[in-house]
Parts: structure tokens; sequence; C-alpha cells
């Protein structure tokens, strides 16, 4: 099996190196990674310069000023003369929960894997500043997860179209996790107000606040499995719109018609 792995962290990220160690005991691996941390930069697109590629060590390739989407897309649309079978991105240095997917590179370049056709998952380790960082844990995880996902591949039993996983994984050392949970996309209370400072010449610059916590963190949720114990794996989908809202929405455009 031949493995792509991106991250958003940037490739001298201690977490793409794990889960580079990880993803070599599992098959052919290729790495191609932005040359900087690229943290929220979401499904964007280098479409307005040119980007420049090179080989930090064998089997390494850095993107120089691009994102996880474009590191993935270019991986999978012509910088190799050969096809890969899935793509693994991460770890992420930081939980990828709930509202967390909508910015996050490195969900972004799983969802790009799966544009361009190939099964996709995305991991994350839920740091904290005072955590203990245990990425050997993630990686781990990963690594089971995907062996069962090439033993389903090798069988010709993934789905036809094919599916992103958000894996959330505490910070915890491995046999301290207590299982693996399917779960949903919980969501955050509203972030917090930005921060103002003064840069030396006394002129203002601004800071995007923190990230809320859980609201909607109950039961069945990312969230509550990942402060439980348990690694949180949740199947996106590329689909946004909402269906339930079709019918209505309709009845009320009649009375905009009118």
């Amino acid at each position: 099996m031949k493995i792509l792995v991106s991250n958003d962290d940037g490739y001298l990220a201690v977490g793409i190196r794990h889960l580079r160690a990880a993803m070599l005991e599992l098959g052919e691996v290729t790495v191609v990674a932005p040359d900087r941390n690229r943290s929220g930069a979401s499904n964007s697109l280098t479409l307005e310069v040119p980007l420049r590629v090179f080989e930090a060590e064998p089997g390494v390739k850095v993107v120089t000023g691009g994102t996880p989407t474009d590191c993935v897309h270019m991986a999978v649309s012509g910088l190799f003369d050969f096809d890969h079978d899935i793509v693994v991105s991460g770890i992420n240095d930081g939980a990828n929960l709930g509202d967390d997917v909508l910015y996050s590179g490195t969900v972004a370049a799983a969802v790009e894997g799966r544009f361009l056709g190939l099964p996709a998952v995305a991991v994350s380790l839920c740091t904290s500043p005072d955590g203990a960082r245990h990425f050997a844990t993630a990686a781990r995880v990963a690594q089971r997860i995907v062996r069962r996902l090439q033993a389903q591949l090798l069988q010709g039993q993934l789905p036809d179209r094919p599916l992103i996983l958000n894996v959330n994984v505490p910070d915890l050392p491995f046999e301290a996790l207590r299982g693996l949970r399917a779960t949903r996309l919980g969501n955050r209370h509203r972030s917090e107000p930005m921060v103002e400072m003064r840069d030396p010449h006394g002129r203002p610059v601004y800071w995007v606040g923190p990230a809320g916590e859980g609201e909607d963190a109950g039961e069945g949720t990312d969230f509550h499995a990942v402060a439980h114990g348990f690694v949180s794996v949740t199947p996106l989908q590329i689909d946004l719109t909402r269906h339930q809202a079709l019918e209505p929405l309709g009845r009320w455009l009649e009375g905009v018609d009118g």
C-alpha cells in the first residue's frame, strides 16, 4: 500500500514524524507537507502564484508557501509517477473537534484526498499547554485504524465513495485509553474576543481569540468521547446541504417570488 502523509503543522513538526514512522510499518510512505505551520488554512488552494517543491530528505517533499490542500493536491495530481492508495494527515498538535473541522488544515488535507478519490484519515492529538504530548499514542492509534482500512482496501470492501475519518486522540499513554468510539461532531461556544496588543512602535496589532469550549458536548459527541478518555472517530462527508431545510425553503421562496 502506498500511503501519502501530510499535515498543517509543517514538515518539521513532531507529529508528522511520529505518523510517518508508524505508517512505514504498513507500506510505502511519501510525505508531502508545508514548509511551515499552516494551521487554520482550511481548504485554501494556491491559485495565483506558482509553488516550489524541494526534497528535505528521501521520501519527504516540502511545498514552499503551500497549504495542506496544495500538498495533497499536488501529490495526487502529478507530482509523482505513481498513485497513492490512502491519505493520512497529522498528527495535529491540538484537537480538531466539532467546528474545528471547518478551519483545520489537518482535516482539509484529508478532505482533498477524498475529493481526489482516496480514503483519508485526519489524526489529531488533543494537547493542552501543560499536557504531556503523547504523540506516540496517537501514532499507534493511527496505525491500527489505517491497518484496518488497509485490510478492507485489499479485499475491495471499502465504500464506493471514499470516506474521511476524523480521529481525535486524548493526550494519554496508550495503555490509559479506554477504547475507540464512533462519534458525531459537537460544536463550541463562540470564540473568545480578539486580543489587542501593541507592536514596538506602539501601533495596534490583533490576535484571533482562543476557541470556545464545547457547547454541544454531550453523549455521542467527539468532545464527550475525548473528555472521557476515548479516541473519537467521526465519519465526515463533503455535502454541506441542510437537506431537511430544502422543502421549507422552497415554500419561503414562493413568498419571495410574490
